[in-house]
């Protein structure tokens, strides 16, 4: 997927060209298609090749991935989250990034949310 979102529209050999000792061709045809069965994935016939490329925007797959790592890793806990996150950003927050941070945060209490 996160070819297809840099790239967009592929076909299998531009995937597999993307990837550092990836799988082989029939492996990357047969994951796009799982995709495609599960909804990810769209493609259009051109010519003998297919062309696939996300059926759902990168910011809606976004949110999607985040609701479901934080039900599954900190049980819906977003300040468990951000505390991962704060401990594993290597290097640290510079002084920009924590104000943004402290900006979002002030926002959000007086928004109620």
């Amino acid at each position: 997927m996160d070819i297809l979102y840099l790239r967009g529209a592929s076909t299998v050999a531009d995937v597999m060209d993307r990837l550092s000792d990836g799988p082989g061709y029939s492996a990357v045809r047969a994951l796009l298609r799982i995709l495609e069965q599960k909804g990810q994935v769209t493609h259009e016939k051109s010519g003998p090749r297919f062309i696939y490329s996300p059926s759902v925007p990168r910011k809606e797959a976004s949110k999607h991935a985040i609701k479901h790592t934080l039900s599954t890793f900190f049980h819906g806990s977003v300040s468990d989250a951000i505390t991962a996150l704060l401990d594993a950003s290597e290097p640290s927050l510079d002084q920009d990034e924590l104000s943004r941070l402290e900006v979002m945060i002030r926002d959000r209490r007086k928004s109620g949310e």
